[in-house]
Protein backbone atom coordinates (compact mmCIF):
# COMPACT_ATOMS: atom_id res chain seq x y z
CA UNK A 1 0.00 0.00 0.00
CA UNK A 2 1.26 3.31 -1.07
CA UNK A 3 2.56 5.78 1.97
CA UNK A 4 1.84 9.63 2.31
CA UNK A 5 4.94 10.44 -0.42
CA UNK A 6 3.53 8.61 -2.98
CA UNK A 7 0.13 9.77 -2.27
CA UNK A 8 1.55 12.76 -2.64
CA UNK A 9 3.46 12.46 -5.87
CA UNK A 10 0.43 10.79 -7.17
CA UNK A 11 -1.91 13.53 -6.81
CA UNK A 12 0.90 16.52 -7.77
CA UNK A 13 1.22 13.74 -11.18
CA UNK A 14 -2.04 14.09 -12.04
CA UNK A 15 -2.85 17.68 -11.23
CA UNK A 16 -1.57 19.43 -14.52
CA UNK A 17 -3.42 16.83 -16.83
CA UNK A 18 -6.97 17.00 -15.09
CA UNK A 19 -7.26 20.60 -13.31
CA UNK A 20 -10.30 22.24 -15.17
CA UNK A 21 -10.92 19.80 -17.45
CA UNK A 22 -13.76 18.08 -17.93
CA UNK A 23 -15.00 14.61 -17.16
CA UNK A 24 -16.62 12.92 -20.95
CA UNK A 25 -17.13 9.48 -19.32
CA UNK A 26 -16.85 6.97 -16.72
CA UNK A 27 -16.05 3.54 -17.32
CA UNK A 28 -16.60 1.11 -14.48
CA UNK A 29 -14.78 -2.42 -15.38
CA UNK A 30 -15.09 -3.95 -11.67
CA UNK A 31 -17.88 -2.32 -9.57
CA UNK A 32 -17.01 -4.78 -6.36
CA UNK A 33 -14.29 -3.03 -4.90
CA UNK A 34 -13.57 -2.70 -1.08
CA UNK A 35 -16.65 -0.27 -1.25
CA UNK A 36 -19.31 -1.08 -4.33
CA UNK A 37 -18.97 1.35 -6.74
CA UNK A 38 -22.46 3.11 -7.14
CA UNK A 39 -24.64 2.31 -10.08
CA UNK A 40 -25.02 5.53 -10.82
CA UNK A 41 -21.34 6.57 -10.52
CA UNK A 42 -20.84 7.55 -14.51
CA UNK A 43 -24.26 9.45 -14.84
CA UNK A 44 -22.98 11.76 -11.96
CA UNK A 45 -19.40 12.54 -12.76
CA UNK A 46 -19.96 12.97 -16.41
CA UNK A 47 -20.21 16.54 -17.05
CA UNK A 48 -18.06 17.63 -13.90
CA UNK A 49 -15.44 19.95 -14.00
CA UNK A 50 -12.08 18.55 -11.30
CA UNK A 51 -11.85 22.77 -9.80
CA UNK A 52 -9.21 21.62 -7.74
CA UNK A 53 -6.78 18.06 -6.31
CA UNK A 54 -6.12 17.82 -2.81
CA UNK A 55 -5.23 15.31 -0.63
CA UNK A 56 -6.35 13.83 2.82
CA UNK A 57 -4.47 11.67 4.60
CA UNK A 58 -4.06 8.65 1.88
CA UNK A 59 -7.29 9.96 -0.25
CA UNK A 60 -7.43 11.79 -2.86
CA UNK A 61 -9.73 14.33 -3.39
CA UNK A 62 -11.42 15.23 -6.77
CA UNK A 63 -13.33 18.19 -6.29
CA UNK A 64 -15.49 18.60 -8.44
CA UNK A 65 -18.87 21.65 -9.67
CA UNK A 66 -21.04 19.41 -7.61
CA UNK A 67 -19.23 16.97 -4.83
CA UNK A 68 -16.04 15.51 -4.37
CA UNK A 69 -15.28 12.27 -5.70
CA UNK A 70 -12.66 10.68 -3.06
CA UNK A 71 -9.73 8.19 -4.39
CA UNK A 72 -8.11 5.45 -2.48
CA UNK A 73 -4.84 3.89 -4.42
CA UNK A 74 -5.69 0.87 -2.45
CA UNK A 75 -2.50 -1.91 -3.37
CA UNK A 76 -1.28 -1.15 -6.34
CA UNK A 77 -0.62 2.57 -6.04
CA UNK A 78 -0.73 3.85 -8.89
CA UNK A 79 -3.31 5.80 -11.31
CA UNK A 80 -2.09 6.50 -14.71
CA UNK A 81 -2.77 8.96 -17.16
CA UNK A 82 -3.12 7.38 -20.79
CA UNK A 83 -4.43 7.67 -24.10
CA UNK A 84 -8.06 6.64 -24.73
CA UNK A 85 -6.64 3.99 -27.54
CA UNK A 86 -4.80 2.12 -24.65
CA UNK A 87 -6.09 -1.17 -23.59
CA UNK A 88 -6.70 -1.84 -20.14
CA UNK A 89 -4.82 -3.48 -17.72
CA UNK A 90 -5.64 -6.13 -15.05
CA UNK A 91 -6.25 -4.14 -12.68
CA UNK A 92 -7.79 -1.33 -13.94
CA UNK A 93 -10.64 -1.00 -12.56
CA UNK A 94 -12.22 2.47 -13.32
CA UNK A 95 -11.77 4.81 -16.48
CA UNK A 96 -12.52 9.17 -15.76
CA UNK A 97 -12.08 10.00 -19.74
CA UNK A 98 -11.68 13.91 -20.25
Amino acid sequence: MPELPEVETTRRGIEPHILGRQISAVEVRQSRLRYPVPADLARKLTGKTVRSVTRRGKYLLLELDQGTLILHLGMSGSLRIVPCASPPRTHDHIDLVF
